[in-house]
């Protein structure tokens, strides 16, 4: 599954953008907004990049950051 990022006019006229949408692929991301925002004009559409895990810090990492830091602090 991919995410798509939306920005759409509202058949009010209101713009939203930071819309975020779970999809196969983007056609089935557009079914899935328009289910919620009838009417709506997307204005822009572009497909997110996945977050990978292990990206960041885990628990782990930070233990073992914070160990790192206290054994280089003695003396």
């Amino acid at each position: 599954m991919n995410k798509y990022g939306f920005r759409i006019r509202t058949r009010s006229g209101m713009v939203v953008e930071n819309l975020t949408v779970q999809a196969r692929d983007r056609a089935e991301a557009e079914h899935k907004l328009k289910q919620v925002y009838h009417h709506c004009e997307v204005l822009e559409c572009q497909e997110l990049a996945p977050h990978l895990k292990g990206d960041g810090l885990d628990l782990e990492s930070m233990i073992s950051l914070i160990n790192k830091q206290e054994e280089g602090g003695k003396s």
